[in-house]
């Protein structure tokens, strides 16, 4: 990772800035965003087990005080980092591995950072006590690709902290205004670190939507590619309430098209994006844009 450098990412704003020597290595980096409730755990789990069916070692960390990123692949709420932390009185070097690593389907590593409690403390600071100690834990030697999956309702600082470790940010958004409106500020937020940090956009993930007319003209307006579209299944709503991925359903024609749509997507991360080269829209742009068919 490039060292900070120049302004700080916001004029006017304290940010967290991301230890120098906690990069994440080798490994291909995603950090997934989108507004709260349009399905971005979802999407990260199944995304995270394709990239495993292709051959990769994964490793997934929830960044959400809710901590359920990883609840479909470990069958369970797993203990956060700051859980864990607490019990040792904040001496990261009591910890082991098996304290706060867990192994999920197909093999996909599972960390949940948590967060601070409400109203109090910094996501950032959760997120980089949990790269540090990734990184004390030899846990990066052999990953090959980390998925952030983010809070994304509000990209304050503390949370736009994993966009400081990725190398590509991904944007999950439904065909609708309010998904769109979120995706903006998001999509600013990543041109903000970008100024100082490797990371870049992607493009976005059509998610919980029959059409994508909505998300692409906005896309051509911003300069923003759409990388996968998953419709609004039955299926996907019922495998979060059976604990499972996508993966591990009973198969069928819709299921086996969702699931052939997250393997060509995991692929086609593996080998690389282009960066998208955006410019973010103004709010009333977008209210002029999309909020008066």
């Amino acid at each position: 990772m490039e060292r900070p450098r120049g302004r700080p990412d916001g004029d006017g704003s304290v940010q967290v800035r991301m230890d120098p020597t906690l990069g994440l290595g080798t490994a291909k980096v995603f950090a997934v965003y989108g507004k709260g409730g349009i399905g971005k755990s979802t999407t990260s789990s199944n995304l995270s087990v394709a990239f495993a069916k292709l051959g990769k070692r994964v490793l997934q960390i929830g960044c959400d005080p809710k901590h359920d990123s990883t609840f479909t692949l470990t069958k369970r709420l797993v203990p956060t980092v700051i859980d864990v932390l607490e019990t040792v009185d904040f001496h990261p070097e009591e910890l082991r591995r098996e304290d706060f690593v867990y192994e999920g389907y197909a093999g996909v590593m599972c960390v949940e950072a948590g967060g601070p409690p409400a109203g109090t403390g910094c996501g950032g600071y959760v997120v980089g006590q949990t790269v540090k100690l990734l990184k004390e834990h030899h846990l990066l030697d052999d990953t090959d690709v980390v998925i952030f999956d983010v809070l994304g309702d509000v990209v304050c600082g503390g949370f736009a902290a994993p966009l400081q470790h990725a190398g590509r940010a991904l944007i999950v958004a439904a065909n609708d205004f309010d998904s769109i409106f979120a995706m903006n500020r998001i999509v600013a937020a990543i041109q903000a670190k970008a100024k100082n940090y490797s990371v870049r956009l992607a493009g976005v993930i059509a998610n919980r939507s029959a059409a994508t007319d909505q998300i692409d003209r906005f896309g051509d307006r911003v300069g923003m590619r759409r990388l996968a579209h998953f419709p609004d299944l039955d299926v996907i709503r019922r495998s979060r309430l059976k604990k499972s991925t996508l993966f591990e359903m009973e198969a069928s024609p819709e299921l086996d098209a969702v699931t052939a749509e997250y393997l060509r997507l995991a692929a086609s991360l593996w080998a690389g994006t282009e960066p998208n080269d955006v410019r973010p829209m103004r709010d009333r742009e977008i209210f002029d844009l999309l909020g008066f068919d």
